[in-house]
């Protein structure tokens, strides 16, 4: 199967600062992929360059199979930027009639103002919304063309909890559909729940992909939670947090670290052990690069 996106040996540079350094990619097609990494890391350079926004100094980018400058490649990709502004004075069936006549098969009007919550405001000029209402026009347009692949910078910013989860329950479907999603966001806790793959960048490389699982393992890093009044020297502790007796430590070896807690005699309860979480992988991976 030809993937929805292949990037291979990409590289970009901005005067003296090299925003990508050999950046390899592979997007599959029906799946919900994260982006992730430290500001600076190079993930605008590398979105804007797949939906053909700019030219990579070297490497090859193809949309199925197509260069993303092509017009087969742009009927096929729909974005939502982080910010987005709309003439104040055109109203949301406008707006969504304008992007529409863009592309050669469309959603119908009626599916994106009901799949995005915007049919009372279909009448209501732009100007006097709310972020959260800009939002909600700013998410259906990136899907107004029945696009292929959707890329999504911070989607949920500025929605309330109602339209956050009418939004992922949309974007789900989608993807069981057949479609592609390649998101990038700050929010762990709904890349850890939704996403099918993640792809860490730093420094303009792929220092790290796979699923939330597989990130979480490569660590090697257990993270163990207990309540204990006087806790012992125990080995392989990579960092502690005592809270007035709630303690979470971060270890290499979880067994060993219990098997000494329980052969110390200390009184403990409350035991529990955790993969690390794909924030500290986060972390961790920047600090490597540092």
């Amino acid at each position: 199967m030809i993937p929805a996106i292949r990037v291979e040996n990409l590289t970009k540079n901005y005067g003296k600062v090299q925003a990508l350094s050999g950046l390899d990619i592979n997007i599959l097609q029906g799946e919900a992929f994260c982006l992730l990494g430290p500001n600076g890391a190079g993930k605008s350079t590398a979105i804007n360059l797949m939906l053909g926004l700019g030219k990579a100094d070297s490497g090859n980018i193809q949309v199925f199979g197509q260069p993303p400058q092509s017009k087969a490649a742009r009927q096929m990709l729909g974005y939502a930027a982080q910010d987005t502004d709309f003439p104040p004075f055109l109203k949301v069936r406008e707006i969504i009639a304008l992007v529409r006549c863009h592309f050669e098969n469309p959603l119908s009007e009626a599916e994106l103002l009901d799949g995005f919550g915007l049919a009372k405001l279909a009448d209501r000029y732009t100007g006097g919304f709310s972020g959260g209402e800009r939002r909600r026009l700013s998410l259906a347009l990136a899907f107004a063309g029945r696009s292929k692949i959707v890329f999504l910078d911070e989607p949920t910013v500025g929605l309330d909890v109602k339209s956050r989860c009418n939004f992922w329950d949309y974007t789900n479907n989608f993807v069981k559909q057949g479609g592609t999603v390649v998101v990038t966001t700050h929010h762990i806790d709904e890349i850890e729940t939704l996403s099918d793959r993640i792809c860490i960048i730093n420094n303009g490389k792929n220092r790290l992909s796979g699923t939330v699982r597989e990130i979480r393992d490569s660590l090697g890093q257990k993270r163990v939670l207990l309540k204990c009044v006087n806790l012992p020297d125990l080995p392989g502790i990579l960092d502690c947090e005592n809270d007035n007796g709630d303690i979470s430590i971060n270890t290499s070896d979880a067994d060993a670290l219990v098997r000494a807690l329980v052969n110390s005699g200390a009184v403990f309860s409350d035991l529990e052990i955790r993969s690390a979480t794909l924030e500290e992988a986060l972390n961790a991976q920047s600090l490597e690069d540092k």
